[in-house]
C-alpha cells in the first residue's frame, strides 16, 4: 500500500523537474511577450540564447524598448554587445535619447563608447545639456610677487565623434589651470586681475584647450578670486636668510682656517724652541771637549763667564726700567771732552 503511494509522488517530482528544465530553456513567456510587442524572434533563437550562456531577457526587453523607440536594431547586434561584456540596456536608452534630439548616433558608435568604458547615456544628456565643471582654488603669481587664488566654472559639452580616444575632465581642469596661472603670471600688477577677472576667461578659452578632448569648452568663467601671501617679499626673505647662512658659513671657515693656522704657528715654535734647548744641551759638552782638547784655557772660561754676567745683569737693568750705565756706577761720572783736554 506504500508502494502505491509513493510511485505517483515521485512521478509528480519528476513531472515538475521536467516542467522547470523545459520553461528555463525555453522561456515562453519571455517569447510570447516578444510576439506581442512586434518583435520577431523565434522560440529558437531564445533557446540558443541560453545555450550561449545569454540571458534572453537582457536582449529581449531592449529590444522591444528600441522597436517600440523606431529604432533600426536586431537582436544579434545586442547579444553580440553583451558577449563583448557592454551594458545593452544603457546603450539602447541612449539611442532613443539621440534619437529624440535628433542627433546623429549609430549603434556601433554607442557600442564603442560603452566598451571604452564611458557612460554613453550621460554623454548623450550632456550633448543635450551642457555640463559645468568646477575648478578647485588655482594658486597663480603675478609678476610683483602677490599670489592670487582663482576658482573658476567650466561649461563643457560632450563631443559625442571624440569620446572614444578623448581626454576626459581630468585633462580639462588641468588645461583650464595651466591658462589662469599663465594669464596670471603675465599681469605686472595683481591688481589688474582684481580688476579685470573677465581677461582671464577671454585668454584661456582662446588657447583652444578642447582639443584632443571628450569635450567642446563653451565658456570658461571665473567664479572667485582671493588674494593670497607676499610671495615675492617671501622668496627674498628666504634667499636673504640663505645668503647669511652662506656667509657665516664662510667667516666660521676662515676663522677655523686662522685657528688652524695658529695652531700649526705653535707648534713650530715649540719645535723651534725644543731645538734651542737641545743645542743649548750641547753648549757644556762641547765645552768639556775643547778643555780636552787643549783649544780652551782657564782664562778663557773666566772671560766668557765674565760675559755672560754682565749680559744677565743688562738685561735685568733694563727689565726693571734703569738706565743702561755699560759697566758704570750710577755715581760715577763719565769723562767729557774737556777732561781729556
Amino acid at each position: 500500500m506504500v508502494s502505491l503511494v509513493i510511485v505517483p509522488v515521485v512521478f509528480i517530482i519528476a513531472a515538475i523537474v521536467i516542467v522547470s528544465l523545459f520553461l528555463h530553456f525555453v522561456p515562453v513567456g519571455l517569447w510570447i511577450s516578444a510576439r506581442a510587442a512586434g518583435v520577431n524572434v523565434g522560440i529558437f533563437n531564445l533557446i540558443g540564447m541560453r545555450l550561449r550562456r545569454v540571458v534572453p531577457s537582457k536582449i529581449i526587453l531592449p529590444l522591444v524598448k528600441a522597436n517600440k523607440a523606431g529604432l533600426d536594431v536586431n537582436a544579434n547586434q545586442l547579444e553580440a554587445h553583451y558577449l563583448a561584456g557592454g551594458d545593452v540596456d544603457r546603450v539602447v536608452d541612449a539611442l532613443i535619447a539621440a534619437h529624440r534630439a535628433t542627433m546623429s548616433l549609430t549603434f556601433e558608435r554607442a557600442a564603442a563608447i560603452d566598451l571604452a568604458g564611458r557612460d554613453v547615456l550621460e554623454a548623450v544628456q550632456m550633448s543635450v545639456n551642457p555640463k559645468v565643471i568646477e575648478t578647485p582654488f588655482i594658486s597663480a603669481v603675478a609678476q610683483n610677487g602677490i599670489e592670487l587664488k582663482v576658482r573658476a566654472r567650466v561649461t563643457v559639452r560632450a563631443n559625442i565623434d571624440r569620446l572614444v580616444g578623448g581626454a576626459g575632465e581630468a585633462t580639462v581642469i588641468a588645461r583650464v589651470g595651466e591658462g589662469i596661472v599663465t594669464s596670471v603670471g603675465s599681469a605686472g600688477d595683481h591688481s589688474q586681475v582684481l580688476e579685470n577677472p573677465d581677461e582671464i576667461s577671454k585668454t584661456v578659452l582662446n588657447k583652444g584647450l578642447d582639443a584632443g578632448t571628450a569635450f567642446e569648452i563653451l565658456s570658461i568663467d571665473i567664479a572667485d578670486v582671493d588674494v593670497g601671501r607676499n610671495i615675492g617679499a617671501r622668496l627674498q626673505t628666504d634667499q636673504a636668510e640663505a645668503d647669511k647662512r652662506i656667509a657665516q658659513a664662510k667667516a666660521e671657515e676662515r676663522r677655523a682656517m686662522a685657528v688652524a693656522k695658529e695652531q700649526e704657528m705653535h707648534a713650530y715654535t715649540q719645535e723651534m724652541q725644543a731645538k734651542v734647548v737641545e743645542a743649548q744641551a750641547e753648549v757644556p759638552l762641547a765645552m768639556a771637549q775643547a778643555f780636552r782638547d787643549g783649544n780652551l784655557g782657564v782664562m778663557d772660561y773666566y772671560n766668557m763667564s765674565n760675559i755672560q754676567a754682565d749680559t744677565k745683569m743688562r738685561k735685568a737693568v733694563a727689565a726693571a726700567g734703569m738706565p743702561d750705565a755699560v759697566g758704570i756706577e750710577d755715581n760715577e761720572v763719565k769723562p767729557t771732552d774737556a777732561d781729556d783736554k
